[in-house]
C-alpha cells in the first residue's frame, strides 16, 4: 500500500531549562534542585528524532526519572567484540543496500545492543524521514525513546505506528538476542502496543494504559506473549482498582504452560494468585548487582508489596532495583518511575 505522509509532531517544552541541565551534566551531580522529576527529560520533536537541548559528557545516554546522569552499562571484552561485529556486519549490509528498511533497523538495533542508545534513535530517525509509512521505525525508536526516559516522545511514537498498522497484516519480528529455540515470538503490532502501554503505565495513565493493553492482548497469539501481556495488564487493573476482573485476568497462567521465554512473568502471575512464594519467583543476585532477569523479577515483587499496601517493603525494592545498575531494563524504569511519580503509593 503507498506510504502515508507523516505529521510533524512536537512534544511540549519541558520546564527544565537549557542552562540547568547542562550545570547538572557538567557538575556530575545526581539531581537537579527544585525540579519535578518529570521535568528532566530534555525537549524532543519526534518527527525528526532526539533533538536534545544538552550536550552530553562522553559516554552519558540519558537522565534518569529521578534525575541522575545514566551511561551504559560495561561489556565483557567478549560481549564487546561480538556485539561491535555484528554492527559492523549490518553496517556493511547497508552499504551494500541503502534504501533497504531492514538493513536500516538492523544498524538501528545493533546499535542499541552497545548502549549507543542516542545513535540508534538517530538512525531509526532516519528511517521515518525515508520510509514514511514504514511503522517498524517508529516502533524501534519509540522503543528506545522509553530507554532514554523520553516518555512523550515513545507515546507519540507508539500511536502513530498503531495508525499507520490499522489494517495491515501483522508480522513476526525477527530477534536480535535469540532464544535457545530459535524461534522468534513477537510481532509488530505486539511491539507497539506492548510498549505504548508500558509508556502509560510509567506516566501513571492507567486508562490509556488499559487500553493499550487490551489492544495488545488481541495480538497476543502465543502463550510467552499472552503471559508478558497479562503481567502489565493485571498491574494497570489493579492501579484502576479493578481488583476483581485483575485475578480474572490471570487465571489462566498456569504451571503447566510451556513457554520459550517468559517462565518470569509466568511466576510473577503466580505470586500475584497467592500460588507461590517470593522465594520462588526473586532469583539470587548475581555479585556485583543485578541483570536484567532480576530487576524484572524483583519490580514485579515491588508491585506485589505496593498493591498489596506493604509500602516500605515496595520501596526498598524500588530502591534496590534502581542501585543495581541496568537502567536500560524496563523492571529498572519502571522502579524509577515508582520512586520519582508515585512515592507514597498507587
Amino acid at each position: 500500500m503507498p506510504a502515508r505522509p507523516r505529521p510533524r509532531r512536537l512534544v511540549r517544552p519541558l520546564a527544565l531549562s537549557v542552562a540547568s541541565l547542562a550545570l547538572l551534566l557538567a557538575c556530575g551531580e545526581s539531581r537537579a534542585p527544585d525540579v519535578a522529576p518529570r521535568d528532566v527529560t530534555p525537549s524532543i520533536d519526534p518527527s525528526v528524532g532526539l533533538a536534545l537541548d544538552w550536550e552530553a559528557p562522553s559516554g552519558v545516554e540519558a537522565i534518569s526519572l529521578l534525575g541522575d546522569t545514566l551511561r551504559p552499562s560495561a561489556l565483557s571484552d567478549e560481549t564487546r567484540t561480538r556485539l561491535q561485529a555484528n554492527l559492523d556486519s549490518a553496517e556493511a549490509g547497508l552499504a551494500a543496500a541503502p534504501d533497504d528498511a531492514d538493513a536500516l533497523i538492523w544498524v538501528g538495533r545493533r546499535q542499541a545492543y552497545l548502549g549507543r542508545y542516542r545513535d540508534a534513535i538517530a538512525t531509526f530517525s532516519r528511517g521515518v524521514e525515508r520510509f514514511p509509512g514504514d511503522a517498524r521505525f517508529l516502533r524501534h525508536r519509540g522503543h528506545r525513546f522509553l530507554t532514554v526516559r523520553a516518555l512523550d516522545a515513545a507515546v507519540a511514537d507508539f500511536t502513530r505506528a498503531g495508525e499507520l498498522e490499522a489494517g495491515r497484516a501483522d508480522a513476526i519480528e525477527p530477534d536480535g538476542a535469540p532464544n535457545a529455540a530459535g524461534v522468534p515470538l513477537s510481532t509488530t503490532q505486539f511491539n507497539i502496543w506492548y510498549h505504548l502501554g508500558l509508556a502509560h503505565f510509567l506516566k501513571g495513565d492507567w486508562a490509556k494504559a488499559l487500553e493499550a493493553y487490551d489492544r495488545c492482548l488481541a495480538v497476543s497469539t502465543n502463550p510467552d506473549l499472552q503471559v508478558a501481556t497479562a503481567y502489565w495488564r493485571y498491574m494497570t487493573l489493579r492501579r484502576l482498582g479493578r481488583d476483581t476482573d485483575a485475578i480474572a485476568s490471570i487465571a489462566f497462567a498456569g504451571d503447566s504452560m510451556t513457554l520459550l521465554e517468559n517462565d518470569g512473568y509466568l511466576a510473577l502471575l503466580r505470586l500475584f494468585r497467592g500460588d507461590v512464594s517470593v522465594g520462588a519467583v526473586l532469583p539470587p543476585t548475581p555479585e556485583g548487582g543485578m541483570d536484567v532477569a532480576n530487576s524484572t523479577a524483583a519490580f514485579g515483587v515491588g508491585m506485589w508489596h505496593r498493591l498489596n499496601g506493604r509500602e516500605a517493603d515496595a520501596t526498598e525494592m524500588f530502591r534496590r532495583i534502581v542501585a543495581g545498575g541496568q537502567w536500560a531494563a524496563f523492571g529498572s524504569l519502571a522502579a524509577e518511575a515508582e520512586l520519582a511519580f508515585r512515592p507514597a503509593g498507587p
